[in-house]
């Protein structure tokens, strides 16, 4: 699973929101290190969609435009939950190896 599709099903885990509300949590949860275009988090969303991980909540009229709110399914926080271990898994393993270094973050 690539970052920004992480980032997205986790922003849709705590809340259904619309698109710019995904766009702005993407942005909060990689303190600012991936941030959404428009156009990619659209494109990303109806992947998502077609895939089962995330569907429409429900859609209003926001100043005569239509905002659609997405949420995640029970297949996508089972995914989202896989990947979460995965990731886990190989942080530690890095941090295992790295035991030697002391702390390189602090260092940097």
């Amino acid at each position: 699973m690539r970052e920004p599709t992480f980032l997205i099903l986790t922003a849709l885990a705590a809340e259904p929101s619309h698109g710019y509300g995904v766009i702005r949590a993407v942005e909060g949860l990689s303190e600012g290190e991936v941030v959404l275009r428009p156009g990619t988090l659209y494109g990303a969303l109806d992947r998502l969609t077609d895939e089962g991980l995330v569907e429409v909540d429900r859609e209003e009229q926001v100043d005569g435009r239509l905002r659609r709110y997405y949420r995640l399914t029970s297949g996508g926080a089972a995914a989202l939950a896989k990947e979460a271990t995965r990731l886990r898994r190989h942080a530690d393993a890095a941090e295992l190896r790295l035991g030697g270094f002391g702390n390189p973050a602090v260092a940097s």
